[in-house]
């Protein structure tokens, strides 16, 4: 293959890869070293793709090459791949940052590995994460430090910061990161990607829960991330379902609305004493104006929203208790206190669900900031985030993870602006439990519209 259709291949998203291969234009070994060698060519500035399976994906193209027929219905034939370094891949590592499993092997794949795998996916790797998911940095003591492929001095968020990193230097076109604190939409935010965070429960977790087997963990998500909202859509529509012998089927909504002119849009752009800089507000501002010339009902209301002050703090207490389970210093709530925490949780679902009665999408913040300097203070309590000319606390960016995290709503990030500093800012799009296609549809036509970056 030659040089030139290498560097096509770094621009190409995951459908287009596989169309190509589809059509004979390229064999699915090809696709997988083009990609290998934009690895090995690209990672060592960035330290994205920490465990690499370089050979067996070798070995899995040439199968769908052998496999492969005219018209092949695989969505994702010949696409290679990595995933971050918490899903499991049957033989390699899930380390989730601790050096304490940096030698235990996954022994089958994560449900939504084997559903990549089914539609002709090629996994060449794993991308790194902060120890325990637990950051919107991306270092561990296993695999080091991932940088920010617009400014090697900066987060590209996390916690699925590899990915974010892999995708956005074009090293491969597709991505499956997890969200329970921001962690698909910061990184995305961060290096100028599309991510989606799923309504929670519809992409099942198997597989993510370090070897434990344990029932899907409330809040948390796995999700796609990619360069464009197509491969987004179609990954998301890959991995969402229930397992087999679940006794339902997942039947998503179609979109609300097919042109950007018949949204209604909600704008909101602070939380309390949470608020955004100049930057941003001025790229949410800019969406905004944007959406009203193209016809769209664009509003700030903002008096049906949930009391975000205790939405922000019982999400907090619901999320320590999930991050907590199983460490030496778990300080568990009890089981009619937990009951309260779900109680709260269905309540805030339950009004935004009326929200959404008479709006369509609401847009915000996925972070007060574009990515920010590296810190290197080990206790969260103690960071301070530059806002402008304030220092606001870190761990206040929970905020802006809370509005659809808590009450388990589909959030798509989207890639809209550059800050002053050449810094990529994305916005989330939120919308109702269940209407995961409306966002994905809404990111779409911005894309179409010409209203990312």
């Amino acid at each position: 293959m030659s040089a030139s259709a290498k560097t096509d291949l770094a621009k190409l998203g995951a459908l287009d890869t596989a169309e190509a291969v589809r059509g004979g234009a390229i064999s699915a070994l090809e696709a997988c070293d083009a990609a290998i060698a934009r690895i090995e060519a690209l990672d060592g500035a960035i330290n994205a793709v920490v465990v690499r399976d370089f050979e067996r994906a070798r070995s899995a193209a040439k199968v769908i090459d052998a496999s492969r027929t005219p018209g092949d219905p695989r969505r994702l034939l010949g696409v290679p791949m990595t995933v971050k370094e918490s899903n499991d891949v049957e033989g390699l590592p899930s380390t989730w940052g601790f050096e304490a499993r940096a030698t235990v092997q996954a022994t089958r794949d994560a449900v939504a590995v084997q559903r990549l795998k089914a539609e002709g996916a090629v996994i060449v790797g794993k991308t790194n994460v902060p120890v325990a998911l637990g950051d919107w940095q991306t270092e561990n003591p296993v695999y080091g430090r991932t940088l920010n492929p617009f400014d090697h001095t900066r987060s590209p968020g996390g916690s699925s910061g590899g990915a974010a990193a892999a995708l956005a230097t074009g090293m491969v076109p597709l991505e499956i990161g997890s969200d329970i604190g921001g962690s698909i939409r910061v990184p995305s935010h961060m290096c100028g990607l599309f991510g989606h965070k799923p309504t929670w429960g519809i992409v099942p977790l198997r597989g993510h829960d370090m070897g434990m087997e344990t029932r899907d963990a409330p809040l948390a998500v796995v999700g796609p991330m990619a360069r464009n909202a197509a491969d987004i859509t179609a990954a998301l529509h890959i991995i969402a379902g229930p397992e087999a012998g679940s006794g339902y089927k997942l039947d998503l909504p179609p979109p609300r609305h097919a042109a950007l002119k018949d949204f209604r849009v909600r704008i909101l752009g602070e939380m309390p004493g949470v608020p955004a800089d100049t930057d941003t507000r001025e790229a949410l501002e800019k969406i905004a104006a944007a959406l009203t010339k193209a016809g769209a009902q664009v509003s700030r209301k903002a008096d049906d929203y949930p009391d975000f002050p205790p939405m922000i703090e019982t999400y907090i207490r619901m999320l320590n208790n999930v991050i907590s389970r199983g460490t030496p210093d778990a300080r568990p709530v009890n089981a009619h206190e937990w009951m309260r925490l779900k109680d709260a949780q269905l309540v805030t679902t339950r009004a935004w669900t009326r929200v959404f009665e008479g709006a369509d999408i609401l847009i915000s913040p996925i972070f007060s900031t574009p990515a920010f300097t590296y810190q290197t203070e080990p206790d969260w309590s103690q960071r301070l985030l530059p806002v402008d000319n304030a220092q606001m606390p870190y761990g206040s960016q929970l905020s802006w993870a809370a509005i659809a995290t808590f009450a388990g709503l589909p959030a798509t990030a989207v890639p809209v602006a550059k800050s002053r500093d050449g810094l990529p800012i994305g916005l989330q799009l939120i919308s109702a439990p269940f209407a995961d296609r409306t966002t994905l549809k809404f990111a779409e036509l911005l894309e179409l519209a010409g209203l990312t970056v």
